[in-house]
């Protein structure tokens, strides 16, 4: 068994809070921040199993293993 260390990302959405991995593009929700991360944990859990099963594993491998990750807000202005 291994353990890795992911990026959650949380917002509020209506009355729920989204999560979302954004190593691997795996969302969950919850009532509240806190049961949407272990939501989240959970469904990653379940993907890496199935990746594991289904071949595809050494294709994510590299985006969950890396020690370099940084995250940054990103500014977005659309002309509508």
């Amino acid at each position: 068994m291994k353990r890795f260390e992911l990026t959650a990302v949380v917002w509020k959405e209506g009355k729920a809070y989204v999560s979302k991995c954004t190593e691997l593009g795996v969302a969950s929700y919850g009532k509240t921040p806190e049961k949407a991360i272990v939501a989240l944990g959970e469904a990653v859990e379940l993907y890496l199993v199935n990746a594991e099963k289904l071949g595809f594993f050494e294709d994510v491998k590299p985006s969950i293993e890396s020690a370099a990750r940084f995250t940054s807000p990103l500014h977005i202005q659309i002309i509508t």
